[in-house]
């Protein structure tokens, strides 16, 4: 849970207090820790270093960071809690940091919204008074990496004593006897003397965790100290004959099996829940996953009966707590057992009794997910909640479909909120565990999601041969026809595209479109996601008409109430309809739709989630058509940074990025830093996507356009010419990619002073424009506008005259007047254009 109230002292900034614990009631003593603690943290003026609580389990590492974060919260202006033992659950928990500073990120995009988050408190804009608490940061260097240096302070608990020597520590250890007997006498008020509080203690080895569950059972069976001692005796004889190794502190263990025996007698149904959360994670767990299971997951589960009746899971849940052995937090709906207690109830139990409470705790797991949809944003929250468990339940070992299902979900759920890098060590771990088993539907799934999940991280090849491999393998044994198989079908598609395939993913998407509907129906949310596919292929293959009568009929269906489409397959299909609109010349319909995607895109996923970003790269695009070059070039600045900072500089969306700005900056008149940005994208643009690629070849022919605006006419004649025949190669001459590569080729051997070869190759592109995209497209309009000037150049005044008559008449009804092309056409000047790869 977060708070955030405004404060007289603090300037009306809103006081975030986000995911603390609740304070623990009988908290005593350890004065001397949190003041040494308080004025460490306060001493570090010019450099801050985070501060670590160390010690062994159960000392009270975490009690004490919560009272200090209570005790000590008027002097920060944020504080925020991180369970910090699984690295996706530190990106998880910065993330909701970001969304509670209200940060340009919504409820996706963990990476990139972690990020922003740590970098705020590092600059200290706009609080400077913060605390960050990770807690359970037993892995140094990893969590050191994380933890913000900046004005505010870090305090981290671990039972790892590595911390010194790296941060600033303080050792934890058991309570002093004064504290034990003060605990005790707090904890049990009547019932207890000042001598027995001692004896109590000393059995206890003044053990916080210990003296808790002592105290607790003392006020609910109101047993005797001297009763308790002598059970607490033959406790600690029992363990000693089990010859178990020691891994916990004998006290400990002898306190916990004495609660677990005396709930056992009283209310045995309890201790089995207690033992089904044993195999949780130690983070909070949600008071809703012990509601009614459904019957797909009752079956089989020795749970469901008891959580069938709301009135006893209510009674057995305050009893727990009323025995110290879960701590629930009623502001959250949570319920958390510490990681010692479950260690102790593992440990506790013969080993096919922990397969069934493991089973247990996943079949809880499973049910909470189940009537969420992996890439539904409003499920997100949801999902988030039971990342804890995931690791520490060991769900990926679980053999049964109905976890193996639920565990796919979450995977998929990992990388449609962006965090690639947890999906793929989840989904690599699943498949090395379930491959033992045989080649069967989830271990195929589980291939099709890695493929996915490389191919977002920008390794192209890799899963092109993944998917092509597992295809035919899905073919063969799910049939062709299997919703695994379809699923798999429409993703390979993209492979496809990536390659530069344009026709040979358009034939493969036809047939996947065909099969979808057989399979699915016509207006499935799966077929509408192959629909949007195939209306790229045919933009991509020149077929604007058709792209955009299928594009607008897709997204007509995935906006309709109920659709059941995604807010990325939406977004997907809205940037695809302002795109078409785009190449088809209708620069300010496409600005319109553009905008409109994009406010949709931060809304629903965040500023920063890569849906959000590839439309924003065709949104500067647009604007940068449109005239609106301030604004475009504003845009596509903020772009770059934003993909190399969150993706790094060797990924397809950063390279289309940087092509972009570069584009801007050009259309801004800053051709010498546009040539800079091009140089360096064009050996990354053959090392992406090959030498004999058509974005590659795009991506030569914008910079044999820089480099004849730098005076470089005769390299970019050498430049485009070699492109030109790449593009002939691979696309043919009559496609748009190649057209526009021919355009800018006439312009270079104009400027070198072939002026016949300029008009010649003008007069060819000029005529096949016509043909491909219509006398009016703004592309056959600058193709005929650059004729104009090769035919004023040679002489041919009357000819020129003529077309350029029709061209500006057609322009001004196109673009209207003011346009900068049809200023251009005007003074009888050059136009150039620049390639910009689509989104794939």
């Amino acid at each position: 849970m977060s708070i955030s109230h405004y404060s007289p002292d603090s300037g009306h900034l809103p006081v975030v207090w986000g995911r603390v614990p609740q304070r623990n009631m009988n908290f005593t003593g350890r004065t001397d820790l949190l003041r040494n603690l308080h004025e460490g943290l306060r001493s570090d003026v010019t450099a801050v270093v985070p501060h670590a609580l160390h010690g062994l389990g159960g000392v009270g590492k975490t009690q004490l960071a919560i009272e200090y974060a209570h005790r000590y919260r008027s002097e920060y202006e944020l504080v925020w809690w991180i369970p910090a033992d699984q690295p996706m659950l530190v990106k998880s928990s910065l993330a909701g940091l970001a969304r509670e500073l209200r940060l340009p990120i919504t409820s996706a995009g963990v990476e990139e919204a972690a990020e922003a988050a740590l970098d705020t408190l590092r600059r200290g804009v706009p609080y400077t008074k913060w605390l960050l608490i990770f807690d359970n940061a037993d892995e140094v260097d990893e969590i050191n990496a994380i933890a913000p240096r900046g004005p505010g302070h870090v305090l981290i608990t671990s039972r790892n004593h590595s911390w010194q020597g790296v941060v600033d520590t303080l050792a934890v250890d058991v309570f002093p006897r004064s504290e034990s007997v003060e605990f005790l006498t707090k904890r049990v008020p009547h019932g207890i003397t000042t001598q027995e509080a001692n004896e109590l203690a000393e059995a206890l080895g003044d053990l916080p965790l210990a003296l808790e569950q002592a105290g607790a059972l003392q006020v609910e069976t109101t047993i005797s100290v001297k009763d308790y001692l002598r059970l607490l005796d033959e406790q600690t004889t029992r363990l000693l004959g089990t010859n178990k190794p020691a891994d916990y502190p004998l006290s400990m263990s002898a306190a916990w099996a004495l609660s677990v025996s005396q709930l056992t007698t009283r209310m045995p149904v309890a201790v089995e829940l207690l033992r089904c959360c044993a195999f949780f994670g130690p983070e909070p767990i949600p008071r809703d996953l012990f509601d009614r299971l459904p019957n797909e997951f009752a079956e089989g589960s020795r749970l469901a009966e008891t959580l069938a009746d709301p009135i006893l899971t209510s009674r057995i849940l305050r009893e727990l707590g009323r025995y110290a052995l879960v701590r629930i937090d009623s502001a959250s709906r949570t319920l958390q057992v510490h990681r010692l207690v479950q260690a102790l109830l593992r440990d506790d139990l013969p080993q096919e009794e922990r397969v069934v409470m493991r089973n247990e705790a996943h079949l809880l797991l499973a049910s909470a997910a189940a009537p969420y949809e992996a890439d539904d944003t409003a499920a997100w929250p949801r999902f988030s909640g039971l990342l804890g468990h995931l690791t520490p339940s060991g769900v990926y070992r679980a053999e049964d479909p109905r976890i193996r299902r639920f565990t796919l979900t979450m995977i998929r759920y990992l990388y449609s909120s962006g965090d690639f890098e947890s999906a793929q060590m989840l989904v690599e771990r699943c498949i090395d565990q379930w491959q033992s088993g045989g080649e069967d539907q989830n271990v195929l799934s589980a291939q099709r999601h890695l493929a996915i999940i490389i191919r977002e991280l920008g390794k192209l090849t890799e899963s092109f041969e993944l998917n092509q491999h597992l295809l035919a393998r899905m073919r063969e044994v799910l049939g062709d026809n299997h919703e695994e198989t379809l699923l798999l079908l429409n993703s390979h598609g993209a492979d496809l595209r990536f390659s530069g395939d344009f026709s040979a993913a358009l034939h493969h998407d036809l047939d996947s479109v065909t099969r979808h509907e057989a399979v699915f129906g016509t207006e499935h949310r799966r077929t509408l996601r192959a629909m949007n596919n195939l209306a790229l292929d045919h933009l991509l293959t020149g077929d604007y008409a058709k792209a955009l009568a299928l594009q607008s009929e897709t997204f007509r269906l995935q906006r309709r109430p109920g659709s059941g489409a995604s807010s990325m397959n939406v977004l997907s299909s809205w940037n695809g309809l302002a795109r078409v609109m785009r190449l088809s010349g209708k620069y300010r319909e496409a600005c319109d739709i553009g905008e409109d995607a994009y406010e949709f895109g931060v809304e629903q996923l965040g500023v920063e989630h890569p849906w959000t970003l590839r439309v924003a790269k065709d949104l500067s695009i647009a604007k940068r058509r449109d005239a609106k070059i301030e604004e475009a070039l504003d845009l596509a600045q903020r772009l770059h940074e934003q993909q190399v900072r969150t993706v790094g500089m060797h990924h397809p969306d950063t390279l289309a990025a940087g092509l972009c700005l570069a584009n801007a900056q050009r259309a801004s008149g800053d051709t010498v830093e546009a040539l800079r940005l091009i140089e360096e994208l064009t050996p990354q643009f053959r090392t992406m996507y090959g030498a004999d690629h058509p974005f590659k070849y795009g991506c030569d022919t914008n910079l044999a356009l820089l480099l004849r605006v730098n005076s470089r006419a005769e390299e970019a004649v050498a430049l485009d010419g070699r492109a030109l025949e790449g593009l002939d190669r691979r696309l043919t001459r009559d496609h748009h990619f190649t057209l526009t590569c021919a355009i800018n080729l006439a312009s270079d051997l104009a400027e070198t002073g072939e002026h016949e070869q300029a008009r010649r190759l003008g007069e060819d592109t000029l005529t096949r424009l016509r043909l491909l995209l219509g006398e009016d497209h703004p592309l056959t309009l600058a193709a005929a506008a650059n004729l104009v000037v090769d035919l004023t150049k040679l002489g041919e005044r009357s000819t020129a005259d003529d077309l350029v008559a029709d061209t500006l008449q057609r322009y001004l009804r196109v673009l209207g007047p003011g346009h900068p092309d049809v200023d251009v056409a005007e003074r009888r000047r050059r136009l150039d254009f620049d390639f910009d790869p689509p989104v794939l």
